[in-house]
C-alpha cells in the first residue's frame, strides 16, 4: 500500500525526503505518528530513522527549513527540530542487544529491518518510506495494519525476550491497551504474567508516567484490571491489590473494595480530566483492610479509613515517587473528607457542621463533591437517586451557610502576629491556642467573621490566660 498522497499534505516530508536524497541516506517515518495515521488520532511527534546518521540528516533538514535549531542528543544518536507545530526526533536505524540486570540497551548501527524488529509492538513497528523511489510506500512486516484493524496489542518478536530485555514494555503494552480499547493478545498478556517480576528494574518514575497515562485513559478501570490479573499490580501498587476480595461472616459480606474503587474512578473519569482528582478516587478507601471489623450485629465496618487513608497518601506517593507538592495535599484532602458530605444530610446537622466543611474543604469543595458523587455505586437505582438527591440538599445547605457567613477559606480575623503584639509575646503555644480558639468560634457561630468581634475575644481568652496586654 502506498500513502504518498497522505505524506504530500505535509511539506515537511517532502523536505526530509530531498534532504535524505541529498546525503545518500536510506529515510522512512516510523512508529506512533504511522500508527496514529491509520487510528486517524492526532499526532505532533514525527519519529524519523535512516540508515545512517540520524543527526547529520536532521542538520540537513534544518538548513532547508532556514536554519531551525537542531538539539542533539550525542549520547542517544538523536537529534531532535522543531518545525512550526511539529517535532521531528531523527535517529539512525540500530539493533539493540540488553543484559539482564538493565533495561538500557547496548546499540549498535543497524537496518531498517533491525530497527522495526528492537520495537515494542506490532503496531509500532510500521514505517512508510521517505526515499524517493518508493515514496509513501508502507513497510510492515509484522502486519501491523491487521493487529490495528483487530484492535491487538502484539509484539514483534517472542514476547517473553521482548518483555524480559525492557520490563516497561509491559507497562506500555497495557497502558496502549487501555489508550485505545484494545485487547492484548494471549500469548503477549501470558508473558506479561510470567515476567511481572521483572517491573522491580525499572525506574518508579518510569513506571508512574505509565501509571498515570493508564490512569487519564478514558475508561481506567480497563488499564487497571490488566494490571491486576497479569499480577503488574501487585509489584508496582500492592496497596491496591490488598483491597481486593470478599470475605463473609454470620451470613454477612462486604463489597469488593477494588472493583469498588474501579468504578468510583470510572465515574470521576465521566465528569473530570483531573489526574489527582482521579487519584482521589483510587486512595479514596485505600486504609480500608486496615480498618475491616466486624461485628455480630452491625456487619462489617471499616471506621477511621478516611483518616487512615489521608496519612498513608505521602507515604505512598513517596514510594511510588509522584510529587509531593500541592497535588498530593489534594489528593490527601479529599481522601480524609470523603464521607464527611452525605453525613450533613441530616435534619439536625449544624450550622457549625458547615461551616468546617466549608473551611476544611476551602476551593476543594467542588473536586470533594464530584468524588462523593461518584463513590455511589450501588446497582439499585432507587438508591443511586436518593443519594444523589441528598448530595443536592447538601450543597444547598453549604450554600446558604457560606452566604451568610463566607467562611469558605477564610483567614482568622486576628492573626498571630497581633495576638504576639498586643499581649508583648513570642511564637509560643499560647499565640497558636488564642489563634485556634477564634477560629473555632467564628466555625461554630458564637461570633461573626468580624474582626471587632474577634478583637474582643482575644482579649477576653487573653486575660483567661493570665496575660497582660502590652497596650490598648
Amino acid at each position: 500500500m502506498n500513502y504518498a498522497t497522505f505524506l504530500e499534505k505535509n511539506k515537511i516530508f517532502a523536505q526530509i525526503s530531498e534532504s535524505a536524497e541529498s546525503l545518500g541516506l536510506e529515510t522512512y517515518v516510523i512508529g506512533g505518528f504511522v500508527r496514529d495515521i491509520f487510528l486517524k488520532r492526532p499526532s505532533k511527534d514525527i519519529d524519523v530513522v535512516c540508515v545512517g546518521s540520524g543527526i547529520k540528516l536532521a542538520r540537513e533538514v534544518a538548513k532547508r527549513l532556514g536554519d531551525a535549531k537542531v538539539t542533539v542528543f550525542k549520547n542517544f544518536g538523536t537529534a531532535m527540530i522543531n518545525a512550526g507545530e511539529w517535532e521531528v526526533e531523527f535517529v539512525g536505524a540500530r539493533r539493540e542487544s540488553y543484559n539482564r540486570d538493565s533495561r538500557k540497551p547496548i546499540v549498535e548501527d543497524g537496518t531498517l529491518q533491525d530497527d522495526q524488529n528492537r520495537r515494542d509492538f506490532t503496531i509500532n513497528a510500521m514505517a512508510l518510506s521517505l526515499n524517493k523511489e518508493n515514496f509513501g510506500d508502507l513497510i510492515d512486516p509484522f502486519d501491523g495494519m491487521e493487529d490495528l484493524r483487530d484492535m491487538t496489542m502484539k509484539t514483534p518478536l517472542d514476547p517473553g525476550i521482548t518483555f524480559s530485555d525492557d520490563p516497561l514494555r509491559m507497562m506500555r503494552a497495557i497502558r496502549f491497551a487501555s489508550q485505545l480499547s484494545f485487547d492484548i493478545e494471549p500469548d503477549t498478556f501470558a508473558a506479561i504474567s510470567e515476567n511481572t517480576h521483572r517491573i522491580r528494574i525499572v525506574s518508579k518514575e518510569r513506571i508512574a508516567d505509565e501509571l498515570n497515562k493508564i490512569i487519564l485513559s478514558k475508561t481506567p478501570s480497563y488499564g487497571f484490571k490488566l494490571l491486576f490479573h497479569s499480577g503488574l499490580l501487585k509489584e508496582i501498587f500492592p496497596e491496591m491489590t490488598n483491597l481486593h476480595g470478599v470475605e463473609v461472616r454470620n451470613g454477612k459480606r462486604h463489597k469488593d473494595n477494588f472493583f469498588h474503587t474501579l468504578q468510583v474512578l470510572d465515574n470521576v473519569s465521566e465528569v473530570s480530566d483531573d489526574l489527582w482528582l482521579r487519584w482521589a478516587a483510587i486512595l479514596h478507601d485505600i486504609a480500608k483492610p486496615q480498618t475491616k471489623r466486624f461485628h455480630p450485629k452491625a456487619g462489617w465496618t471499616f471506621h477511621g479509613h478516611e483518616d487512615l487513608g489521608g496519612r498513608m497518601v505521602p507515604k505512598i506517593f513517596r514510594k511510588m515517587k509522584l510529587p509531593l507538592n500541592d497535588n498530593m495535599k489534594f489528593v490527601q484532602k479529599l481522601v480524609r473528607l470523603h464521607l464527611r458530605p452525605i453525613a450533613l444530610v441530616k435534619e439536625t446537622i449544624t450550622d457549625s457542621a458547615l461551616r468546617r466543611l466549608l473551611f476544611e474543604a476551602g476551593d476543594d469543595l467542588e473536586s470533594l463533591m464530584k468524588l462523593c458523587r461518584a463513590d455511589i455505586t450501588s446497582k439499585n437505582d432507587k438508591k443511586v437517586k436518593q443519594y444523589l438527591s441528598n448530595f443536592d440538599e447538601v450543597e444547598r445547605k453549604l450554600e446558604d451557610v457560606e452566604a451568610r457567613d463566607q467562611v469558605r477559606n477564610f483567614q482568622p480575623p486576628v492573626t498571630g502576629e497581633q495576638i504576639m503584639e498586643f499581649f508583648d509575646l513570642k511564637p509560643s503555644r499560647t499565640v497558636g491556642e488564642i489563634k485556634d480558639a477564634i477560629k473555632d468560634a467564628v466555625l461554630e457561630g458564637r461570633i461573626r467573621n468580624d474582626h471587632e468581634e474577634a478583637w474582643a475575644l482575644m482579649k477576653e481568652l487573653g486575660l483567661e490566660k493570665g496575660l497582660t496586654p502590652k497596650s490598648e
